[in-house]
């Protein structure tokens, strides 16, 4: 299973993730995770959201530049050597992490870690044969 990241692209000026989050809000959508990289002219913003194609349309309407992405949610126990574990399976593996990100799942008390892939579909795979879930929303 996958989940559909939202990067925004962003100019490195004071106010502007201020604007991404009122839009969000002010159409409902609610951030479930999140993370931001940025260099001295602009930012990538990733987000997580429970309303994946009204934030899209939202962000859109208001001027960004967005992109979909596929990637892998893993659900793992919020616990220490957990996060550990999933990175050995996936070195062991081969698969390489292009980037991750991580939120904590308040139903059930477990992290959810956000991993971009560069073979998706191998590492989903190595998720489900050691038994671990994959989340399609949180």
């Amino acid at each position: 299973m996958e989940i559909k990241q939202i990067s925004v692209f962003l100019e490195n000026i004071a106010g502007r993730l201020g604007e991404v989050t009122k839009t969000l809000a002010n159409s409902g959508v609610n951030i479930r995770a999140i993370s931001i990289a940025d260099t001295s002219d602009f930012g990538i913003l990733r987000l997580i959201v429970n309303k994946t194609d009204a934030a899209v349309a939202a962000l859109t309407q208001a001027g960004f530049t967005t992109r979909l992405t596929d990637v892998a949610a893993v659900e793992i126990e919020d616990a220490p050597g957990s996060l550990a574990h999933v990175m050995e399976l996936f070195q062991k593996s081969k698969v390489n992490i292009e980037y991750l990100y991580a939120s904590l799942e308040g139903k059930t008390g477990k992290a959810v870690v956000i991993f971009k892939l560069e073979d998706h579909e191998k590492g989903i795979q190595i998720v489900k044969e050691n038994g671990l879930s994959t989340i399609e929303s949180f």
